[in-house]
């Protein structure tokens, strides 16, 4: 992972939320939040929200007496996902590094986290206080997405934007959120951070976008791939953009179009 995969910044938080929120996370977050509920948490910590797809999913699903702590490592994400739910006097809203979080021992009956351990520089770091922040019983909940080719319109945008950079093609998607599918490492690293029962459960899903072009604007614009293109050259946008819903509309039509979306839900307790 580099450095520019984790700026969520500029136009791209507003873009990844009206765009890639519906397009991928929304019907998982919908699972991960029933997943949640159905433990009777009184006080949840999530990390890594990002725009706050799994917080609005859990706001609607967790009791009127539980207690939820929002986190992020970009206060810009944070400050969209905050404005974005509207007041909740359930919900407190904390910038903080999963990695070194600012809560004592034992404060969580559930921590969950959906698609953004692939972004922890070390994973086993961020399991760990993950387990130290859960009181005796409880569960860490999170996802991360499957391998890219078993993410069609992921696969379909970094092949296409690699067309466009032949000797240098952005691998942002491929590296970083798809590149932490291994599940028998994944349950390694938990066991190294103190985990000792652990579920993994391989879902997939279908992603559904209005047309070739919204896939494409998602995930070239409003994601850190962004980022990667616009180092290279920021006038090739459009073109990296127009490349990849050409990329969509013929493997899936030219109208609204649909591909498989594939992710692993883990649930951990020590």
């Amino acid at each position: 992972m580099t450095e520019s995969d984790k700026v969520f910044a500029g136009s791209i938080p507003k873009l990844y939320d009206t765009l890639m929120v519906p397009l991928i996370f929304d019907a998982y977050a919908a699972n991960m939040a029933e997943l949640v509920a159905a433990m009777s948490p009184r006080a949840v910590l999530e990390t890594a929200a990002g725009s706050g797809a799994l917080t609005r999913a859990l706001a609607s699903r967790l009791g009127a007496d539980a207690r939820c702590v929002v986190t992020d490592l970009s206060q810009p994400m944070l400050d969209y996902a905050a404005a974005r739910q509207g007041f909740d006097g359930r919900i407190e809203w904390r910038q903080a590094d999963a990695l070194a979080l600012p809560f004592e021992d034992a404060s969580f009956d559930v921590v969950c986290c959906q698609f953004g351990a692939m972004f922890f520089p070390n994973r086993i770091a961020g399991y760990a206080e993950a387990r130290r922040v859960l009181r005796p019983g409880g569960r860490f909940v999170f996802s991360v997405w499957d391998r890219i080719e078993e993410n069609a319109f992921a696969d379909d945008v970094t092949n296409a934007v690699a067309t466009v950079f032949p000797h240098d093609p952005p691998r942002f998607l491929a590296r970083t959120p798809h590149g932490y599918h291994d599940v028998a490492l994944i349950c390694d690293e938990l066991r190294l951070a103190g985990f000792d029962d652990i579920s993994i459960e391989t879902r997939a899903g279908v992603s559904r976008s209005p047309s070739p072009r919204d896939a494409a604007t998602a995930y070239c614009q409003g994601t850190p791939l962004r980022n990667e293109i616009e180092v290279r050259d920021p006038g090739l946008l459009q073109l990296a953009t127009e490349r990849a819903t050409q990329a969509i509309a013929s493997r899936h039509g030219e109208g609204p179009v649909a591909g498989k979306i594939q992710a692993h839900v883990i649930v951990a307790a020590g």
